[in-house]
C-alpha cells in the first residue's frame, strides 16, 4: 500500500499514531495531525528541530532501515509503523549474519545492533576483526562504525565455561548442576567429595551435587574438589578409588590396598609380576592416586624392592627413593608422552598400568 493509498482513506485533517524512537529503540507512540506525514513532521514530533540536521528512518520489520527525507511522505500503514529519529548528516553501514543495515551514528551499542538484527537471548554477537581474534560483543560494548570496512556482526549459539578443578567444561545452557559438571569433567559424583564453588570476591560456597550453578554470574572461576577421607594419618589407613578402578583390581585378582601416608594416596598391588630380565621376579607395585583424581593425573609408579637388570645394569631414572609405609621403592621416572596425554574422561588405573607394562617391557627389550 502506498502513502497515497493510506491517506486516500483518512480525513485530511485526522491524527495518526506511529512509533518513534532515538538510537536507544526504545519506540514510543507519538501523534501526528496529518495523515501523510513527511520526514520533517516526523522529526518535529521527536522533537528534532531542523537546525539540528535531522535524519528520519523508517524501521521496518525485518529490522531494515530506510532513510526519509524532509520533504518525503512517509508510508503509514498501520500505528505500529516505527521510525527512528535522531541528528546526523550521515549513516554508517554495518552487516548482522549478511543482513545490511544503515546506522545514524557513529558509535553503536551490543544491545542496539541485537535490536536492530531482532537476535535472540541465546545467541551471543560477534564481531568479526580482521587479522585478529573475533570478539564478543556484550550488551554495553560500544562500536566504532567509521572504522575503515564495513562492520560485520555474525552470531552464535552461545556457551558457557566452568573450571572444575582443573579441567575446563563448557555447556549449552547458562546453568548447569554440580552433578552434571563433575561428569563431565570425568570426576566421578558418587565418591564422597567436598565440592566448593569458588566466585571472585566472594567467600567460597560448599554445594552438593544438585546444586544448580549458574554459569552467567560474574567472576565466577571454578568448582573445587577436596576427597572427604583425606586427612594426614598414618600408613596403613585406606580410601576409596573410583568404581570402575574398584571393578578393574577385583577381577585382576592382584592382592591390592590403599594406603594414606603423610597426606599421600597410593594404591600398592603385591607380587605385580614382571617380565623376564629383571632382577626379580615380582614387585609390590605402587602408584600415586592424586586427592583430584581422575581430573589429575596418575603418574610415574614406584616398586619395592629397587630393580636392577638382571646382569646387574642400572636402569634409567630410577635412583630416587622414597618410603611408603615403612618400605623403600623405586620410583620410576617415566611420564606420558604428547601424543597420550592424561585424559580424565577415559583414563584410569587400568589405563595406567598399560604405560607401565610398557616401559617394563621397553627396559627388558620385551
Amino acid at each position: 500500500m502506498t502513502s497515497q493509498n493510506a491517506a486516500g482513506n483518512r480525513p485530511a485533517n485526522s491524527t495518526i499514531t506511529i512509533q518513534i524512537a532515538g538510537l536507544d529503540l526504545n519506540f514510543k507512540a507519538v501523534s501526528i495531525v496529518d495523515p501523510t506525514p513527511t520526514g520533517a513532521q516526523i522529526a518535529a514530533a521527536a522533537e528534532v528541530l531542523p537546525d539540528n540536521d535531522p535524519f528520519v528512518l523508517r524501521f521496518l520489520d525485518d529490522g531494515e532501515l530506510v532513510p526519509i527525507l524532509a520533504s518525503e511522505v512517509a508510508p503509514i500503514d498501520d500505528v505500529n509503523d516505527r521510525f527512528v529519529v535522531t541528528s546526523a548528516d550521515r549513516a554508517f553501514r554495518l552487516k548482522v549474519d549478511g543482513e545490511q543495515y544503515d546506522w545514524p551514528a557513529q558509535y553503536v551499542t551490543g544491545k542496539t545492533v541485537r535490536k536492530l538484527a531482532g537476535i535472540a537471548n541465546d545467541l551471543q554477537l560477534m564481531l568479526s576483526v580482521e587479522n585478529e581474534p573475533d570478539t564478543v560483543i556484550g550488551n554495553r560494548d560500544l562500536v566504532d562504525l567509521a572504522v575503515a570496512g564495513v562492520e560485520r556482526f555474525y552470531t552464535v549459539h552461545e556457551t558457557w565455561k566452568i573450571k572444575v578443578q582443573d579441567t575446563v567444561i563448557q555447556s549449552d545452557l547458562p546453568t548447569i548442576k554440580v552433578r552434571d559438571a563433575m561428569n563431565k569433567a570425568g570426576f566421578d559424583p558418587a565418591q564422597p567429595w567436598h565440592i566448593f564453588l569458588k566466585v571472585a570476591g566472594q567467600p567460597k560456597q560448599e554445594v552438593g551435587l544438585d546444586f544448580d550453578v549458574d554459569l552467567r554470574t560474574h567472576g565466577i572461576e571454578k568448582l573445587r574438589l577436596t576427597p572427604r577421607d583425606v586427612n594426614n594419618g598414618e600408613a596403613g589407613n585406606g580410601f576409596r578409588l573410583l568404581g570402575v578402578d574398584e571393578a578393574f583390581l577385583a577381577q585382576s585378582g592382584w592382592r591390592w590396598r590403599t594406603v594414606l601416608d603423610q597426606g599421600r594416596r597410593w594404591l600398592i598391588i603385591d607380587d605385580y609380576r614382571l617380565p623376564p630380565g629383571f632382577s626379580s621376579t615380582a614387585v609390590a607395585m605402587a602408584l600415586e592416586i592424586p586427592n583430584t583424581y581422575p581430573g589429575a593425573q596418575i603418574d610415574m609408579f614406584y616398586v619395592a624392592p629397587v630393580l636392577l637388570l638382571a646382569n646387574g645394569n642400572r636402569i634409567g631414572a630410577t635412583e630416587t627413593l622414597i618410603t611408603i609405609g615403612g618400605v623403600t621403592y623405586q620410583r620410576w621416572s617415566r611420564h606420558r608422552g604428547q601424543a597420550s596425554p592424561w585424559n580424565p574422561k577415559i583414563d584410569n588405573v587400568r589405563t595406567h598400568l598399560t604405560l607401565v607394562d610398557g616401559a617394563l617391557s621397553r627396559e627388558v627389550n620385551q
